[in-house]
């Protein structure tokens, strides 16, 4: 869905994340960064792939990376997310859906015939330098960590 490729320079973001805290792509320049755009806390699917990026996190740390999460939920609720299962790493609240929109992640997509504008489930992985390297649009939640190494 998303009309960047690799290659491209990032878009830049800036977002507040489960503690207020803000968060931007220039934050990240000392390392590679995997942000990871998921639909929603608490759902199946998005609770397979954070814990997989957690149970991973020192893989991935060690392979130079630093993980973020994007959702439109908001605050609160990426902090009980992250309580309930112990994720390491922080998820910012995109409650307007700007960051989402940049990366082209939010738009049309279809659930038991109906059509509704949503995330579509999309892992960018962005090198020290802001250029994209990586993007996985068809992400396995159980296995996502495999597929970003």
């Amino acid at each position: 869905m998303t009309s960047l490729k690799i290659g491209d320079k990032a878009p830049h973001f800036k977002g507040k994340d489960q503690n207020g805290k803000t968060i931007t792509l220039e934050d990240f320049s000392a390392k590679n960064l995997v942000l990871y755009f998921y639909p929603k806390d608490n759902t199946p699917g998005c609770t397979a792939e954070a814990c997989n990026l957690r149970d991973n996190y020192t893989a991935l740390l060690k392979a130079g990376y630093a993980v973020v999460g994007i959702s439109a939920d908001n605050e609160k609720n990426h902090q009980k997310f992250i309580e309930k299962y112990n994720l390491p790493f922080p998820l910012i609240a995109d409650t307007d859906k700007e960051i989402l929109k940049a990366y082209g992640v939010w738009g049309p997509k279809k659930f038991m015939g109906k059509t509704y504008d949503g995330i579509h489930r999309t892992t960018f992985v962005i090198s020290k330098e802001g250029i994209i390297t990586e993007i996985i649009d068809k992400v396995d939640t159980k296995n996502h960590t495999q597929q970003i190494l």
